[in-house]
């Protein structure tokens, strides 16, 4: 006899790997209304709710986008918005052949304890800003349409005190949790510990925090039962700090490294790989993920897809497009982006290309 616990692993196994497919990745248009504000505002238009939802359903719009884009994460904001044509975006996603997913934690807030570091918020209710308990969002969410759901937690690597011991345990946990949670109401979790670039450390103390995060990350996954074949990781490369200063770290590295890490520090149950783009330019998000997808011999031996999450790696152009010559424009820069990445999934991607 088939279990309902067996069913539902089945099926978020199922969710995880259409997220990972052949030549596709997902889109993360899941910016908090803050952060989109700036980012329109960055580029000379007025924000507003309407301002947002019509620059992210003509993105969702894009003719053939489905070729490359298995998902979109979304905001709160969005996953309750309309297509042009008053089709609710979940269900147009979806009549487009491209997975709902929606961005649950609440934002980061100050450590205690551990000045300058921060840990994820959103399990429990938050009354005062309107959010319910994650089990309660997650229920309403899946019952709108989504089928996966992303948490980041964000670590900051300064000198020897950053970051602690405790603040990654605590981000791990949360991370751990949310999981858990997701998985309880049928949402494949997306685990996102990204290590910042922010910083004048190296790629060295990078994959030393990096590494940390996935060993603690998914302990407390075991502890809080989580089924890892039906999660994906979203990880950052290992890269240098954006204000290093010594020896320069060639693409060559980054793609060996990252691999490196990731074989010998992530369970290989795991579903998928969807690498966050932050702080890389469009171009080098996508070399640095096709150098990865191109590598034979040992650097080869790994379980999983290498895909991509990308937010601002697939959306800079489309929306600099978007503010200064129109919609098709913008369309058409995203179009490009998103088969720029396609092509790095099979290592077949070129500078040429661009």
């Amino acid at each position: 006899m088939v279990t309902r616990a067996v069913m539902d692993k089945a099926l978020l196994e199922a969710t995880a790997a259409a997220l990972v497919a052949s030549g596709k990745g997902i889109l993360a248009a899941d910016e908090s209304n803050g952060t989109m504000t700036k980012r329109l505002e960055g580029a000379g238009i007025e924000s507003s709710e309407e301002a947002r939802r019509a620059y992210r359903a003509n993105l969702f719009a894009t003719p053939g986008c489905e070729s490359a884009v298995s998902g979109v994460i979304l905001y709160d904001e969005t996953i309750r918005q309309n297509m042009d044509d008053g089709t609710s975006i979940p269900d147009y996603l979806n009549s487009r052949g491209m997975l709902p997913g929606i961005k649950v934690d609440t934002g980061t807030i100050d450590f205690d304890g551990c000045p300058g570091e921060k840990v994820t918020k959103g399990i429990e209710a938050e009354p005062e800003n309107g959010w319910a308990d994650l089990g309660t969002r997650c229920a309403e969410y899946f019952e709108m349409g989504a089928r996966f759901a992303k948490w980041r937690a964000v670590i900051q690597i300064e000198g020897r005190e950053k970051p602690s011991n405790a603040c990654m345990s605590a981000n791990a946990e949360a991370l751990a949790r949310y999981a858990a949670i997701c998985q309880e109401n049928g949402l494949v979790p997306i685990i996102e510990p990204e290590v910042l670039m922010e910083g004048s450390h190296n790629y060295l103390e990078c994959f030393v925090a990096t590494m940390t995060m996935f060993q603690k990350t998914f302990e407390e996954c075991k502890v809080q039962g989580v089924h890892l074949a039906g999660t994906l990781l979203k990880p950052n490369m290992i890269i240098g700090g954006n204000g290093y200063r010594g020896a320069e770290q060639t693409r060559d590295d980054v793609a060996a490294s990252t691999v490196i890490c990731l074989t010998h520090f992530v369970p290989h149950d795991v579903g998928g790989i969807v690498f966050l783009s932050g702080g890389q330019s469009d171009e080098e998000a996508t070399d640095h993920l096709n150098r990865m997808n191109s590598m034979s011999g040992v650097y080869s031996e790994h379980p999983w897809e290498l895909s991509y999450s990308y937010g601002r790696a697939l959306q800079a152009a489309a929306l600099k497009a978007w503010a200064e010559e129109g919609a098709e424009a913008s369309q058409a820069a995203f179009a490009h982006r998103a088969k720029m990445n396609s092509l790095a999934r099979s290592g077949d991607w070129d500078i040429s290309l661009e």
